[in-house]
């Protein structure tokens, strides 16, 4: 026995069914929680007698006899019961029941349209009825009888709900009565939706009397409504209406729709069709076409062939041959000229194909056509053709295989000037195929596939996404792709002179000027300082490193109590915490000696580039690998890399920028090609220095592989740190690890997703490369996140370099790339405020995102905030006179 319906009552008013195969027990009875009485029937309803009912529930559909309409009572059959499950809705608790009879299977239907065969799912009929009566009775059991599946809804709300929800084929309204809804209105709202499109609306009119004029349907037909129904209860006359429905405007809606992916594949075919009327008025053209001849399709549908220009190229008598083929139903094709809308004319192969339609007759024209492959003609496409201006990208194009061989037919072929026999046209062929293949080998580069997916998408895409993405590629062929562009220098001079000055490599020589480093930068790297021993610590010194794990660390007390030698005391006492010489297999005695002589090739005389400096980057670099996120995405090695990173990253600094030693054309610019000039010289001279004594190189007991893999990270950490690349750093940083960690800490959803993050991360190697760059970049520029007074002394000590610099640019007649940091004129507030909004917080906005650094985003807070109130006092200096001091 079949299981009736069950049911959902959504608040709205709306009630879902669906067919319930759990149980094939029927039911006893319906209670309702807030009434008294048991009710049976149809719909179960609230006490509010006049009104609309605000609840109903469906209780059961029990088959009536097949000789009357359905009626109101007793529709149980006594004994077969049992309970299914209870929904619960606005407080009213339901019991369904089974019905007699069982509830026929709905099944899909197989649809043939033209070669497509179409799979049709069961047909889905809506019921607006505000009341329960016959009429609303017999329409449900006439879809029970058809296998349709049916909901009912009473208020318009609910019935649009409803329809939005299922998109049913079949709508029956009840356009009986105005009483509770206007039924027109209703068919406009739902008309007035998208997926109306395809749905058939069947008005329930009332029954007309003999001596009563029957009304025109047309008012029916403007509201929107496709039938109407005479008023009439029987089961069987409702089934009919719905099955005729079902045969007539349901299928052929569902062929139509079929449609949508027939035009689907018109669109993206990259053959060019046109399809007209037996009478020549163009119908259809798809984008392919459109950008063959140059005409928007709105410039074309409704023309007629006739007006549309014509080339001069083309046989006298052509167009009267093709016309006689065609019209004889035969398909023609062959070569076309035609004229593009820029005047220019194209050879095309064309292929017409008839179609025939209503009454045998031909209906339609289909033309295919395609470039016909000459150079000449492919040179007046490229001429003019808008969105062939990036083809040389493009090596899936068939065209680009044709400007190849046009590019080439200059060049000279050896064997076709040696050979003189007869193959050589196959040998000619023979190399364009040959450059074809080279043109399809997948060897692009990244960034030549995002090209080539770009102009891929221009095929199919309107004349304005087609020009927005024109100007998308032209940005991708730029070589800056991840410097933000300034504003003009009068909008921010500070910002403008420091990006400027740190952001390029000058480039901007004079003649006859070359830089000759002072005599206080000290170059000759044979003069080391006397080593220290581990027993030589004094115990102030080990007094103040016992706090080195501490953000809050004062190198400067370091620096006063080391006499500007900080580096050796913190590098023994961090590279001992991280074990650096047990991965490296020395001593430490080796280490110390190392120690000693990159510390002694930092030149003390700078402000800033000093070797306070580098163990300043040290110890930030070595509070960066104790979160436990780096700890947990890096390996023993990396470790090791990014303390010797940060050791040596500005070994032998002169205190002077990229762009000065560039204008200058020192030897180090050079030697390196104005090309990352310091920072290559950085870790070259380190190497160099640890290598040539064996008491001091600390990879020599490492084998050659791991040396390999510990010199290329290393190497790649000092790059990163030079300023040029500084947003190629952080936008790969944000889109390889930040954001792809958040959405899989979003979907996670635990307290172990960390875990989970970091071993992802350990897996792919780019990542661990992302993060350590990432790491020495904040660690080399972390000054605004340490505390105040430090941040202070720093900014004081970078200005002072930068100051040195502009002071000789002008003693040297160069180009003076920060004339900002004039130190008569330099505001060191405002240029700490451009530093930080340009470079510091989106950077360590995204390493915090990954590292967790509350107290450095606290500090740099802090620090911002006492520059811009120096700025709005008009302060220059680093701190307010102490006149102006509370």
């Amino acid at each position: 026995m079949g299981c009736a319906p069950s049911i959902h009552v959504s608040q709205s008013g709306v009630i879902y069914c669906r067919d319930s195969d759990e149980s094939n027990s029927p039911h006893q009875t319906t209670t309702i929680s807030q009434g008294t009485a048991t009710l049976h029937g149809l719909f179960i309803k609230t006490d509010a007698a006049d009104s609309i009912p605000s609840v109903l529930a469906y209780q059961s559909r029990q088959q009536p006899p097949p000789s009357a309409g359905p009626r109101r009572k007793d529709r149980r059959e006594p004994g077969a019961s049992a309970r299914a499950r209870t929904p619960r809705c606005c407080g009213i608790e339901a019991e369904t029941q089974t019905s007699n009879a069982s509830l026929k299977q709905a099944s899909t239907t197989e649809v043939q349209i033209g070669p497509m065969r179409l799979t049709q799912d069961p047909i889905q009929v809506l019921l607006i009825f505000a009341k329960e009566d016959n009429q609303s009775d017999g329409f449900w059991w006439a879809c029970d009888r058809a296998g349709y599946r049916c909901n009912i809804a009473r208020t318009p709300e609910s019935a649009l709900e409803c329809f939005l929800d299922k998109h049913q084929e079949i709508i029956v309204i009840d356009h009986r009565n105005s009483r509770y809804f206007d039924a027109e209105d209703i068919c406009r709202s739902i008309r007035a939706t998208k997926p109306s499109e395809h749905t058939v609306i069947l008005a329930v009119v009332p029954r007309t009397s003999a001596d009563q004029e029957e009304t025109s349907v047309l008012p029916l037909l403007n509201a929107g409504f496709d039938r109407q129904f005479m008023e009439n209860s029987s089961i069987t006359a409702c089934y009919n209406e719905l099955v005729q429905i079902e045969h007539g405007e349901v299928r052929s809606q569902f062929k139509l729709r079929a449609c949508n992916a027939v035009f689907t594949a018109l669109d993206h075919c990259q053959e060019a069709i046109e399809i007209t009327s037996e009478d020549h008025v163009i119908q259809y053209v798809n984008p392919a076409f459109e950008r063959m001849m140059g005409y928007h399709k709105g410039e074309l549908i409704g023309k007629e062939l006739t007006e549309l220009p014509k080339s001069d190229k083309n046989c006298a008598d052509l167009l009267d041959t093709i016309n006689t083929f065609i019209k004889k139903g035969k398909e023609w094709q062959g070569v076309y000229y035609a004229r593009r809308k820029s005047g220019d004319s194209i050879q095309q192969h064309v292929k017409i194909t008839p179609v025939i339609g209503q009454g045998g007759k031909i209906r339609h024209f289909v033309s295919l056509k395609r470039l016909h492959c000459t150079n000449e003609n492919n040179k007046q496409l490229y001429k003019s053709h808008r969105d062939e201006k990036y083809t040389e990208d493009n090596s899936q194009s068939e065209s680009h295989s044709f400007k190849c061989k046009n590019r080439r037919k200059d060049s000279t072929d050896v064997k076709s000037i040696t050979s003189q026999t007869s193959d050589a046209p196959s040998l000619q062929t023979r190399r364009y195929s040959s450059m074809a293949r080279i043109h399809s080998m997948t060897i692009e580069a990244p960034i030549t596939k995002v090209i080539n997916i770009i102009n891929a998408a221009q095929e199919n895409s309107p004349i304005t996404v087609a020009e927005a993405l024109d100007r998308v590629l032209e940005i991708l062929r730029t070589t800056e792709l991840y410097s933000p562009q300034l504003g003009t220098k009068d909008e921010d001079p500070h910002t403008s002179d420091l990006v400027g000055g740190l952001m390029t490599d000058g480039l901007r020589r004079l003649s006859g000027n070359e830089y000759v480093f002072s005599k206080n930068m000290n170059l000759s790297h044979s003069h080391l300082s006397v080593p220290n021993t581990i027993n030589d610590v004094p115990p102030c010194i080990t007094q103040l490193l016992d706090n080195e794990e501490s953000w809050d660390f004062n190198i400067f007390e370091l620096e006063a109590v080391t006499n500007k030698r900080p580096l050796v005391y913190l590098g023994l006492k961090v590279f001992a915490r991280f074990g650096v010489s047990e991965f490296l297999n020395c001593s430490e005695a080796t280490l110390r000696a190392w120690l000693q002589v990159i510390e002694a090739n930092y030149h003390s005389s700078n402000s800033y580039h000093n070797s306070t400096h580098a163990a300043d980057v040290l110890h930030a670099t070595a509070f960066f690998l104790g979160k436990e996120r780096v700890k947990g995405s890096l390996d023993h090695l990396d470790e090791v890399a990014a303390l010797i990173a940060a050791t040596i990253h500005d070994v032998d600094h002169p205190g002077r920028t990229n762009s000065f030693l560039c204008n200058a054309g020192s030897e180090l610019a050079v030697l390196y090609n104005d090309t990352a000039v310091l920072e290559s010289h950085h870790t070259a001279l380190a190497f160099q220095l640890t290598t040539k004594e064996s008491k001091c190189n600390i990879f020599k007991n490492i084998d050659r592989n791991h040396y390999r893999t510990l010199r290329q990270a290393i190497i790649d950490m000092v790059l990163a740190t030079e300023m040029t690349k500084h947003f190629e750093h952080v936008n790969k940083f944000v889109n390889s690890i930040n954001k792809p960690m958040a959405s899989e800490e979003t979907s996670l959803h635990s307290e172990g997703s960390d875990c989970e993050c970091t071993a992802n991360i350990k897996n792919f190697p780019d990542n661990q490369t992302l993060i350590k760059r990432m790491m020495i970049k904040c660690a080399d520029v972390a000054n605004p996140c340490r505390p105040l007074e430090l941040c202070i002394e720093w900014a004081g000590r970078i200005s002072e370099e930068y100051f040195a610099q502009t002071d000789e640019e002008k003693r040297q007649g160069l180009p003076v790339v920060m004339p900002v940091f004039d130190r008569n004129t330099c505001s060191i507030p405002k240029s700490q405020i451009s530093f930080i909004d340009y470079f510091i917080t989106d950077m360590f906005d995204a390493w915090d995102a990954f590292a967790h650094l509350p107290v450095l985003m606290q500090h740099l807070a802090n620090n911002y905030k006492h520059w811009k109130t120096l700025d709005e006092l008009k302060c220059k200096s680093l701190r307010l006179p102490p006149e102006n001091n509370n």
